[in-house]
Parts: C-alpha cells; sequence; structure tokens
C-alpha cells in the first residue's frame, strides 16, 4: 500500500490546457490506491471530456449544482463533496481560478467545494509565463499559502503558447510524489521504527499436534495498521494467524513457537525506538516433541511441560533508549498483577485487559483496557473496537516518543 492508500481525493480541474493531463494524474492516484472524486469547471471539459475522467476514477464527475436524470434534478452538494475529501488538489490551477480562490469568489461547484473542504488543498497552477509572473499572480500564490493551502509549484519548459519558460504544470507523477512525500513529512511517527508482536504461538506436541490458545491476533495487527498509518516503520512479528496485512511500511516476520518469537524479537529489538508485545506467547512447551505421530491409547497421556522463554522479561534486561509495552490479559486480581509485570520486566508501559469484562480479550472485534505507566497512573477506557484502542494505545505511546 503506498501512502495516499484509502485515501479520499477530491481534484479540481479548470480550464487551462494542462486539464488533458489529469486523466494520468487519476490514474496515478488510483494506482497508488487512492478513491478519486472529480469536479470539472464547465470550461474544463473543452479540454478533456468527463467520461474519461469518469471511466478512470469509477466515479460520477460533477460540474454543475444541478444535474439533470431523466425526469429528475438532482443536486451536487458542495458540503459534502468537501467533507469526503481527505485531499483536496486543484490541477491545473488557472490565473483566473487562484484569483478567484484568493478573492472567495463562489460562482462555480468547484469554487464552492473548495470553501467547505476541511482537508488539506494543494493547487498546482499552469498558464503561461507571463501571466504566471504577474504581480496579481504571485499575489494569488502568496495569498492562498497564507490560507494555509500547499503551493506544488509550476516547472519550466516549453508552454502552449510556443515559449519556454516557468509556468508549465508540474508533471502528473511528481505532483503524486510531492503530496505523498509531503504527507510523509508531517506524519508523527515519521522516521521510528516500531517491534510489534501479535498472534498467539504453537508449541509442538509431535508432527500433528500442538499447544496453542485463541489469540487471533487482531488487536497487534491493528496496533501496526495504526502506527504504519503514522509513518512508523513496523517489524510485525506475528505467531499463526488468519490476519491480513497490505501496507508498505509493514514487514511481516513469520513465526510459529515462542521460542521463534524469542529469536525474532532479540533480531530487531536493538533497532527499534519501540516495541509491543501484543502477542499471546505460550507459557510452557512439551519438554519432548516426539517425531511421530502419538497414537490414541486407552491409557491417560501425559506431557512433561517446561517453560518457555520470557520474551517481555528479557527484552526489559536489554533495554536501553526503547519504549517498552506489555500485554497483561488478567483473570483475577488484574492490576494488582499488571503492576507486578510493570517492575519485574522492566516496562514503560502495560495494556491491560480482563477476561471479566464482556468484549475483552481473544478473538473478539473488541476490547476494554487500561493503560498503567511505570509510575502506576492508570488510564482506563471504555470498551471500544480494536481499531479505535490501537488509536488510544499508539497516542499514549506519542505523548512518550515524540
Amino acid at each position: 500500500m503506498h501512502v495516499l492508500g484509502g485515501k479520499k481525493v477530491l481534484l479540481g480541474i479548470t480550464a487551462g490546457i494542462a486539464a488533458y493531463k489529469t486523466a494520468n494524474l487519476v490514474r496515478l492516484f488510483i494506482k497508488s490506491g487512492a478513491e478519486v472524486k472529480v469536479i470539472m469547471t464547465p470550461a474544463s471539459k473543452d479540454f478533456i471530456t468527463p467520461l474519461t475522467l469518469s471511466t478512470l476514477s469509477k466515479n460520477p464527475v460533477h460540474s454543475t449544482f444541478y444535474e439533470k436524470e431523466a425526469e429528475n434534478e438532482l443536486w451536487n452538494n458542495h458540503v459534502d463533496l468537501g467533507l469526503w475529501a481527505d485531499i483536496m488538489l486543484i490541477a491545473p490551477a488557472t490565473a483566473n481560478t487562484l484569483s478567484k480562490m484568493t478573492d472567495g469568489t463562489c460562482d462555480n461547484l468547484l469554487l464552492a467545494t473548495y470553501l467547505s473542504a476541511k482537508c488539506p488543498v494543494y493547487f498546482a497552477p499552469a498558464m503561461d509565463l507571463d501571466m504566471y509572473q504577474h504581480p496579481s499572480t504571485k499575489k494569488s500564490l502568496a495569498t492562498l499559502q497564507d490560507f494555509g493551502n500547499i503551493l506544488i509549484p509550476a516547472t519550466s519548459g516549453e508552454l502552449a503558447s510556443g515559449l519556454i519558460g516557468e509556468g508549465r504544470m508540474a508533471e502528473p507523477k511528481d505532483i503524486v510524489a510531492f503530496i505523498e512525500n509531503d504527507f510523509l513529512s508531517k506524519l508523527p511517527l515519521r522516521g521510528k521504527k516500531i517491534l510489534i508482536t501479535a498472534g498467539p504461538t504453537y508449541e509442538a506436541i509431535d508432527p500433528v499436534r500442538f499447544i496453542g490458545n485463541h489469540s487471533s491476533g487482531k488487536m497487534g495487527f491493528e496496533i501496526a495498521k495504526t502506527a504504519a498509518d503514522l509513518g512508523a516503520e513496523v517489524f510485525l512479528i506475528a505467531g499463526p494467524s488468519h490476519q491480513k496485512v497490505t501496507h508498505s511500511f509493514i514487514d511481516r516476520i513469520n513465526v510459529k513457537s515462542a521460542q521463534e518469537m524469542y529469536d525474532a524479537c532479540h533480531q530487531y529489538y536493538k533497532n527499534v525506538d519501540v516495541a509491543i508485545l501484543a502477542a499471546a506467547v505460550a507459557d510452557y512447551r512439551p519438554k519432548n516433541i516426539a517425531t511421530q505421530k502419538i497414537k490414541k491409547k486407552d491409557a491417560a497421556l501425559v506431557i512433561e511441560l517446561e517453560p518457555t522463554k520470557d520474551i517481555l522479561k528479557s527484552l526489559g534486561q536489554e533495554k536501553t533508549t526503547q519504549l517498552l509495552v506489555g500485554f497483561a490479559l488478567e483473570t483475577n486480581n488484574e492490576i494488582e498483577n499488571a503492576k507486578s509485570k510493570i517492575v519485574k520486566k522492566n516496562l514503560d508501559l502495560i495494556i491491560l485487559n480482563s477476561l471479566q469484562d464482556k468484549g475483552a480479550g481473544f478473538a473478539t472485534d473488541t476490547n476494554k483496557i487500561t493503560i498503567i505507566d511505570a509510575d502506576f497512573n492508570q488510564k482506563p477506557f471504555e470498551l471500544k473496537s480494536k481499531k479505535e484502542v490501537s488509536v488510544d494505545i499508539i497516542n499514549e505511546i506519542l505523548k512518550r516518543v515524540l
């Protein structure tokens, strides 16, 4: 997944010759995983057809406040369009439109939507070199940036007039790269490396049987997604799980046993800023693993177990500058048990959840947590989706790593 994956991009097209490039621009946004809607000024349709852009974006293209469909008139709500978008891009942005944006003129659907947008607004000017250098255009560019809009500078090259100079709209691939880089630079976890464990471990009894638990890995995977969405480079060490992850910032390392998870954690731990151990690691494993399938007998079967290595404690012993976060799933005496783990394992935070709480624990889509820090300060949260819980956890971490 790219930086723009899952983002909603509203592309505004004005009446400049560079409008012909917007077909490729839409295609690149779609290829990056974004959803695209297009608004055109009426005059821009002289340069590229709505049909082309609708086909590429897989969404209707809007250009007027009202559209006729059979006997009905449909209202294109500029407020809804502005609120829908995660990003608004006006490209090409002509001198005429720049001036109207500056003055708050609202004489078409695109400008009305711009004035309603709550998201970051990017604009890519395109005009002839004398127009681009004109004092009124320079004033518009400066004013729009003062408003908080983000300029994607025009480049130099051959213009539609035949002249060569500044005023050429940035190429579509450079516009997409500009927006991606701008998004990345503003992500709070950009440059941070985070190790996250998730899921169960399986401890072999024989070639076909194992000791495991009911952990689905959902909580750890949601934490990984949230951290990656905020710019972190994530090393997700996952036990056997059906959960999927598709994010270019997440490196998934698959393991099965507690020993494999231990080895993987120690391989990455020294180079990370934060470690969040959300996996449900087996506390015991069979001391002797049968090389052949154990046959069923009438007599009772006794399997001798031995403790697995305590991954969290071992990382706490090696901790230097890392923020170390553990999980505690308890059934009784929850708070005191969690506090004890903080001390014994040298943790900075522990995420406590109790099987006594309905909707918390394994194999659910919800969780109810209490975050406890090394000073035993407690912060309880209500029952929420695991996605929302992951945001609460990452927000607490952000307070400590920024």
